[in-house]
């Protein structure tokens, strides 16, 4: 009768073994899945929350269009997502200055229909002014660099950048009685030295991040304008 190697049963059984380890280990990975939550900070104008006893303006929120490159070329269809997004972040911190009445009209037969159903009638605020808005700039761009050659490591830079103009209206003149422009920039870096170190995918969170920022400085600026009396509410 033949006698099996001694040194291939040993190979069998480490083989055996580390197949079973191998396994375990799977089963443990799964078996340990962890959910994780937490509220992260929010970007605000200067005087959110500050204390205001002076007469408010009500301003009625016009359009905000993209008028920059992005978004807009030969291959994007007829809908303005970006001056969308960027009246509703409008909306949000004119409001939040607690310096102004602010109404949209946007969904006014929604509210005429909630106004149905409840029986009582609507009492429109009419505003005197009308804020407009453009995306004047906006661009997204990597940049990157090498250390001797790549060997020793490399970074990436993304980079958003966009500049946004914001315009209070006269309703009875249609005059501009006033103008700011708001710009912002954003970045995301990452560096491998060696092999080691952070790698960073593609982050479309920067264009909305980038575009909520110059938002907020432009609405920063046409506060501090209003109360170093450039221009007053039209009564």
């Amino acid at each position: 009768m033949n006698k099996i190697p001694k040194q291939l049963t040993q190979d069998n059984v480490l083989m055996k073994t580390y197949f079973i380890v191998s396994i375990a280990v799977i089963f443990i990975f799964m078996g340990c899945a962890t959910e994780t939550h937490k509220t992260l900070e929010t970007e605000s104008v200067k005087t959110f929350k500050s204390q205001y006893s002076g007469p408010k303006s009500t301003l009625a929120i016009g359009n905000f269009a993209n008028r920059s490159t992005y978004m807009n070329g030969i291959f994007s269809d007829s809908t303005d997502r970006l001056g969308s997004q960027a009246k509703l972040i409008l909306k949000t911190h004119l409001t939040q200055t607690n310096r102004f009445i602010t109404v949209d009209r946007s969904n006014l037969s929604n509210l005429a229909q909630e106004s149905k159903f409840s029986g009582k009638k609507q009492k429109i605020l009419g505003a005197s002014l009308v804020v407009t808005g453009e995306v004047t700039e906006f661009g997204r761009k990597v940049v990157g660099d090498q250390q001797l050659f790549g060997i020793l490591g490399h970074g990436k830079k993304q980079i958003a950048y966009t500049k946004v103009s914001i315009n209070i209206v006269d309703v009875q003149s249609s005059q501009i009685i006033y103008a700011v422009q708001g710009a912002g920039e954003y970045a995301l870096s990452n560096r491998e030295v060696i092999g080691f170190g952070g790698t960073a995918s593609y982050d479309a969170s920067l264009t909305d991040k980038v575009l909520n920022l110059a938002i907020m400085d432009a609405v920063n600026k046409l506060v501090e304008g209003l109360e170093r009396s450039e221009w007053s509410p039209v009564n």
